[in-house]
Order: structure tokens, then C-alpha cells, then sequence
């Protein structure tokens, strides 16, 4: 492609020679190859001005970098004289989204991106799921990966880079995809990843405290979530808001500006997508919500309050992009537990259940610990930490919550990066009451996994909070091998429980 129509949406082909042929895209000056577009943007540690003379030398064609860019590179040998186009944007992470939506032209013709703090994933994987029960060949995108009915591809961030999106979109597509749901995270949105993105609908699910170590405060958290409905998504589309969730009446009135239709789903009386009741079962819930004047009873496979709002977000999503109500919500009573939410990891021969989950935030960790409530028989248990390098002002709050709603609680270690995994600890512990009484220390988390199991009783619920589907555990400048889901399994055995 050429690079005055790669960067043609930009508004600069007026400067660009017309004779500049593009073999690639990339933002890494270590993957650059002759006839590559190198993209030289700011980062939050390093410029990437300063490598623009390495990717000359491996060959770049052109550069895109931001203005200012010189103080930055100093002297970029060679540029003048081979003649090679620098050119500066005052949002150069944005422009090269669209360059890299042009260079990758194909996408699924249905794409829904999921936001929010809490619930990305399930919905994502759920809408996958409906679709896919629905006969479309669906894909999901985001923190597990890639997953279609081609192949299972890892991805190192919730929301890639946007070279990686588009290339992934357009593979997607040639592979015969035609729905797609994925996540968008804060950093993915805050850094232009999913511009060029044709999202049909969006859904946002809740916003509570978290990557505040990246977001200046929480209204910058709060801008970054809102620019999927306040600028991604198009004028004509669909944005599916929990009715419930804080932000609803911003959110609501950010769309009417911008001409985007809102369905709402909850428990509010006017919600679109209304839930009517819930009754926990021993493996599930029981449901009842309303769409357009009919009611629906649902028998929903999954545990927790949350999991019930996850489903029916997802539902939403499939019916706003064309999905027939009576066909998705009897599809829910197919869904599968994702990886690392909620998933029963095992029982005990004296009745015990454990299970695995994600949540890593206060917000997530209550919610998580109030649904398992009605389904813990006697005692309810439960294993958290909290990770190194990362906001420090939720550790206490963790803390409060696993003493204030479970009737054990072990503090341990989550990934602790380059931190010392006692101080993490002692500032979790630090808002526990003293007189709890019911809060444990063990720093080795296969060791405090052990200690809770052999600690269970007929009818208790062991709830292993923090790592979810992760499979490494970060200590200093190593990911050492480590799944909970494993090392239940693993304590299980050697108890010879089943």
C-alpha cells in the first residue's frame, strides 16, 4: 500500500512523496523491516522518538511521530539525505490506529466491545458463546486470548496494540469470522488501540476503583472508559448500559448527544432488559426478566448475582446487533463457565466446594463474596492479596472486605513484582480490624490454598481470589509457574478428595 493513502485519513498526503511504498506497520523499532512504517509515539516511560535512527537503519520507509519529536531523537542520521518522510501528529497513537485499520481493510461484520471495570471478560466470552449457539461463526478477543473456531491465540495485554487488533481483525475475517466480541480496557482507550475499530454495539458494565497507578484519579479512569461511547463508537450504533451501575445518567446522556441508541439492562424498573427475580439453585440461578412486554424464565447455569447481569449484557449485545430474543435467552442456559470466573476448581469428600476467581478490585471482590452467600451452607471462606507495582491505596480496602464479608480469610501473596511481598500484606492486613479474630497470614500461597482446604468443613465454600485463569506468578523480574486451579487440584489429590 501506498503510504499517501495508508495515511490518507489523516488529512497529510499532501506531504508525503507518492512513490512511498508500505510492507508493514509497526511501533517497535526491533520489528521493523525494510519498507516498514515505524510509529515513534510518546510512551509513559520512553519516547519513541529516541529510536527512530535504529529504525532507519533496519530500513523504515516512513516514520509517524508527535511534534517535538527532534528534542526527543536528537540527531537522526541519514533521514535528510535518504530523503525519508518524518512526519508529526499531535495524536500520533490515533493515527496510527486508523493507518493500521487501513493497511488490515477486513473485519467481522459484527464486532461488540465490552468496557468497565468489572465483567469484560464474561460478557465477552458469553456473547461468543451465544453466538456461536445461534449457528455464527463467532470469535471473543481480550484478556484469554483470541479464541474462534479456527485457533486459540494468546495475547499479551486485555486490549493489543492496534497493529496486533487490525492484523488479528482482518486473519479473523479472511478465516471466515463473522462476529466478534472484545474487550476494551482503560489503557487500550486511553491509548487510541481500538480507533478504526467498526463496533456495531458497546456495552458498559460498572466503574469502580482500579489502575488508578496508571489514571491520574479517578476521572481520568472515568474519560478513558467513556471514550468508547463519547468517540469510538459511531453515531447509529447501539450502546447496551447497566441500568444499575453509578455512571448510567452520564453514559445515558453522552449517547443522546452523539445519536447512539442506549438499551438498558437491570433491575430499574424502566430497564429495556429488565431481571424480574433470581433464585440461587445448588449449580445456578433461576431467572426471570422482561424484554419489550414479554417475560422470559431462564435457567442460568452460573453462580453469583453478577454472572446473572453478565449474561443478560450479553443478550443484549446479541439482540441489538440482530440476534431473535426467544433464540438468546434460551440459549443462556447453555452458557460454559469462563476460565478463571467463578469456575469450580473442586469439592471435598465432606461436601466443600472451591471456587477460582479473578477479582482483584474491592468492588469485584464484594460483589463476588455477597453472591456465593446463599450458596455457602455453613462457612465461607476465603484466600486474597494483592499485586505488586499497582495502586496501594486498595490493599487495605481488600483487606476490610474479606474480614467484613467472609467468616475466614487468609492473606497471601498475589504477584508481588519488585515489591517485598510483606510490606503488600501488612498494608492489606492494615485495614483489618484487630479484633476479627478470623484473619490469617501465609505468605506462600500454595501453602495458604493447602491451609484453607484442609480447613474446610461439611458445607463451607472456599472462595481463591485474585489470579483467575493466570497461569505465572510475578516475583521480582521472574514469572514463576503457578495456576489456582492447579494447586487446588494438586492439594485435592494429595487428600485423596474428589
Amino acid at each position: 500500500m501506498q503510504l499517501a493513502e495508508l495515511i490518507s485519513l489523516s488529512g497529510r498526503p499532501d506531504l508525503v512523496p507518492s512513490d512511498i511504498s508500505i510492507r508493514g506497520l509497526t511501533a517497535d523499532s526491533r520489528a521493523v523491516k525494510p519498507g516498514y512504517l515505524f510509529a515513534a509515539l510518546p510512551g509513559t516511560e520512553v519516547d519513541g522518538a529516541k529510536y527512530i535512527s535504529d529504525a532507519l537503519d533496519r530500513g523504515a520507509a516512513a516514520v509517524m511521530t508527535h511534534a517535538g519529536w527532534q528534542s526527543e531523537a536528537g540527531e537522526v542520521a541519514g533521514s535528510d539525505q535518504q530523503e525519508i518522510p518524518v512526519l508529526d501528529y499531535r495524536n500520533p497513537r490515533k493515527e496510527l490506529a486508523l493507518a493500521a485499520a487501513r493497511y488490515y481493510a477486513r473485519q467481522p461484520e459484527i464486532i461488540c466491545a465490552v468496557t468497565g471495570t468489572n465483567g469484560k471478560t464474561s460478557i465477552a466470552s458469553f456473547t461468543r458463546q451465544i453466538w456461536s449457539l445461534l449457528g455464527h461463526r463467532a470469535a471473543s478477543m481480550g484478556t484469554l486470548g483470541i479464541q474462534s473456531p479456527v485457533a486459540y491465540i494468546p495475547l499479551g495485554h486485555t486490549t493489543p496494540d492496534p497493529v496486533e487488533i487490525h492484523r488479528a481483525l482482518n486473519g479473523l475475517a479472511l478465516s471466515g469470522v463473522d462476529h466478534l466480541a472484545m474487550e476494551a480496557s482503560s489503557h487500550g482507550l486511553a491509548q487510541y488501540r481500538l480507533d478504526g475499530v467498526n463496533i456495531a454495539a458497546a456495552a458498559f458494565t460498572n466503574l469502580t476503583r482500579d489502575h488508578l497507578d496508571y489514571h491520574e484519579d479517578f476521572d481520568d479512569y472515568l474519560f478513558a472508559k467513556m471514550r468508547l461511547i463519547g468517540e469510538v463508537l459511531k453515531p447509529g450504533s447501539v450502546a447496551v448500559l447497566n441500568a444499575d451501575a453509578d455512571f448510567r445518567d452520564e453514559a445515558d446522556q453522552l449517547c443522546w448527544s452523539r445519536g447512539i441508541r442506549v438499551v438498558s439492562v437491570g433491575e430499574s424498573e424502566n430497564s429495556d432488559l429488565r431481571l424480574l427475580s433470581r433464585t440461587p439453585a445448588q449449580s445456578g440461578q433461576e431467572l426471570l426478566v422482561r424484554w419489550k412486554d414479554r417475560e422470559y424464565a431462564i435457567d442460568l447455569p452460573l453462580i453469583g448475582a453478577f454472572q446473572a447481569s453478565n449474561a443478560m449484557i450479553a443478550a443484549a449485545l446479541v439482540i441489538s446487533t440482530g440476534g431473535r430474543a426467544d433464540e438468546v435467552f434460551a440459549a443462556l442456559s447453555k452458557l460454559t463457565t469462563v476460565a478463571g470466573r467463578m469456575q469450580l476448581a473442586g469439592k471435598t469428600k465432606n461436601g466443600a466446594t472451591i471456587l477460582v476467581d479473578y477479582a482483584h478490585t474491592p468492588d469485584a471482590l464484594e460483589t463476588v463474596l455477597n453472591a456465593v452467600r446463599p450458596h455457602a451452607k455453613s462457612k465461607l471462606h476465603v484466600i486474597v492479596g494483592c499485586g505488586g507495582d499497582r495502586d496501594r491505596g486498595k490493599r487495605p480496602l481488600m483487606g476490610e472486605i474479606a474480614a467484613r464479608l467472609a467468616d475466614v480469610a487468609i492473606i497471601t501473596d498475589d504477584n508481588p513484582r519488585s515489591e517485598d511481598p510483606a510490606t503488600i500484606r501488612a498494608e492489606v492486613l492494615g485495614g483489618v480490624e484487630k479484633s476479627a479474630g478470623k484473619v490469617y497470614e501465609i505468605g506462600d500461597r500454595r501453602q495458604a490454598i493447602r491451609t484453607a482446604i484442609d480447613g474446610l468443613k461439611s458445607g463451607d465454600l472456599l472462595i481463591v481470589a485474585g489470579k483467575g485463569h493466570e497461569t505465572g506468578q510475578i516475583t521480582g523480574d521472574k514469572v514463576l509457574p503457578f495456576s489456582d486451579i492447579e494447586e487446588v487440584e494438586a492439594a485435592l489429590a494429595d487428600k485423596n478428595e474428589t
